[in-house]
């Protein structure tokens, strides 16, 4: 009878243990954020109650705004208007992506293209402090990755964060966008009166506001 008596604690500890949680496994009682600072991949999240449950939350550095299906990433957005409208940089022919999620890449194409001399085919602006030199070399919010987002993105931004109420974003100013064509740049502006989400063509002489972007895998 003693020996029942000394294995009932031992049962009760091994139940308890075995019927624990795996935390990394979308938990419904918990919310999205929970559930994603758990380690729960967001495409689990996903397949339970769709992409645009995640859109607009504070995450990772930024507001959520878009869902890769690809590779199960999502990609977060934030105002960094604070430091005031920042000059474009060297001005020369390129062209870049729009798609949403090539603002990494368009903004690393930038950045050496204003390491090239380009006074044969453009203007040079002539220092580092132009707004994609900033972005690459910046650290905000506990992150060293951020980029100027891409056309696409910059409408994705709109539509699933700041048109729903959420994000920090600033309905006053232009923001650049890291989209170009030839020599004229995609910018943005987020008064719904005003604008509309609609990108459009702007001019890469004038000074506009910074808006940062990174990839959260």
């Amino acid at each position: 009878m003693k020996k029942l008596i000394y294995l009932i604690p031992l049962i009760i500890a091994f139940v308890s243990c075995t019927d624990e949680k795996d935390p990394t496994i979308y938990n419904a009682d918990l919310g999205i954020i929970e559930n994603l600072n758990n380690g729960v991949v967001p495409a689990d999240i996903v397949a339970n109650v769709g992409s645009e449950a995640l859109y607009g939350l504070d995450y990772g550095g930024g507001y959520i705004f878009h869902f890769d299906e690809n590779d199960g990433g999502l990609i977060v957005a934030t105002d960094y208007s604070q430091i005031g409208n920042v000059a474009w940089g060297d001005i020369f022919q390129l062209d870049t992506s729009i798609e949403i999620g090539s603002g990494d890449l368009n903004t690393q194409q930038i950045v050496e293209g204003n390491l090239n001399d380009n006074s044969s085919n453009g203007f040079e602006h002539g220092n580092n402090e132009y707004v994609f030199k900033i972005v690459s070399d910046l650290e905000f919010n506990g992150f060293n990755d951020w980029f100027v987002p891409s056309r696409d993105s910059m409408a994705a931004i709109y539509s699933n964060v700041h048109s729903l109420g959420f994000g920090n974003f600033n309905q006053n100013i232009i923001y650049w966008s890291s989209t170009k064509i030839g020599y004229q740049p995609y910018v943005m502006g987020f008064n719904f009166d005003s604008w509309g989400g609609e990108p459009f063509l702007g001019n890469c002489a004038s000074p506009n506001g910074v808006m940062i972007a990174r990839k959260v895998n």
